[in-house]
């Protein structure tokens, strides 16, 4: 039987500690966190050969291989999972869902709001490296794909009621400015929470940070979130929650005391983890069920005056050498 004890706020337990990346790690009974580089998928079923599971999120296009051994371990050869949900459609959460849904003959959920961008019906709002935090954002977000995928008749809508396919005693709970339709998922019995990334815990915006997997409670990746209210109020319900064990979709699941007294600050003060500036900081790009309505006008970029300028300062540099060459 499973083990439903919950864990004093006061006790420290194994999330604590750093898994190693493409590992398996338990985080909560019947809850597994598996790592990549920059982000982390979820194995939720109890452990043996036949027994039912689910996957939550797929990395990205290249964690296929290693979400199917590390499912095989766990669960057994031919045994795929109940479903495949998504707690959000960008690309780094939805780059392998393609290739395992095809090869598990598996169905796919996310929430209504998040169809256009997995029905090829719309892209998202475009990234916005203006917010500041470390190279993550300021360089390496202009090269993120923002577009949508088409995942067909496999792809379906949540449950209005909450349930969770393939999930037992799970709830999806609406969480979004990260994505429109977001969701995390929450285990009210032993209150474990599966977040996405409504909060992090990681600065997902520093390559440092990533690098180093140096572990605190963090605002959503602020290089795609196109609505800090919405953003806001989603981190504010989770934290209500008082979850004792959270998974997220970057960063080293986090429990005990230090997750309760971080999520609170988060909620608390979240202005003071809010980009000072950016695109979406006063604005949030327009969404509805069809997609991307409006988004607002991009903010002040310094960084392309100053790479043509280094560029262009490199390029002088050379024909006054070539010049001084040839004299």
């Amino acid at each position: 039987m499973e083990n439903t004890a919950l864990i004093p706020l006061h006790q420290e337990p194994p999330t604590q500690e750093k898994s190693s990346l493409g590992k398996l790690s338990q985080i909560a009974p019947g809850v597994f966190c598996l790592p990549f580089s920059i982000v982390n998928v979820f194995l939720v079923g109890e452990p043996g050969h036949g027994r039912p599971w689910t996957l939550v999120d797929t990395g990205l296009p290249t964690a296929g291989d290693t979400i199917v051994k590390a499912a095989e371990e766990r669960f057994g050869a031919g045994n795929p999972p109940q479903a495949i949900i998504l707690t959000h459609g960008h690309f780094d959460h939805v780059g392998s869902v393609r290739q395992l849904a095809e090869r598990w003959n598996v169905q796919i959920y996310a929430h209504d709001l998040e169809l256009p961008y997995l029905t090829g019906r719309s892209d998202y709002p475009p990234p916005d490296p203006t917010v500041g935090g470390g190279t993550m954002a300021t360089v390496g977000s202009r090269t993120f794909p923002r577009h949508g995928i088409n995942l067909g008749a496999r792809v379906h809508a949540l449950p209005e009621d909450g349930n969770v396919p393939g999930m037992a005693d799970w709830r999806w709970v609406h969480t979004p400015g990260h994505a429109p339709g977001h969701v995390s998922l929450f285990r009210d019995r032993d209150r474990v929470l599966i977040a996405g990334d409504a909060f992090v815990t990681v600065r997902q915006e520093s390559v440092t940070a990533v690098l180093s997997r140096k572990q605190e409670v963090w605002r959503p990746p602020a290089y795609f979130t196109p609505d800090w209210q919405a953003a806001r109020r989603s981190v504010e319900i989770l934290a209500r929650l008082d979850p004792l064990v959270a998974g997220t979709g970057h960063g080293i699941p986090m429990a005990g005391e230090r997750l309760h007294r971080e999520l609170q600050e988060l909620a608390n003060h979240f202005e003071r983890y809010m980009p000072q500036h950016g695109r979406y900081v006063d604005h949030p790009a327009v969404m509805d069920r069809n997609g991307v309505v409006s988004v607002p006008p991009p903010a002040s970029d310094p960084l392309p005056l100053v790479l043509a300028g280094l560029g262009a300062t490199a390029l002088l540099g050379a024909l006054v050498s070539r010049g001084r060459r040839k004299g």
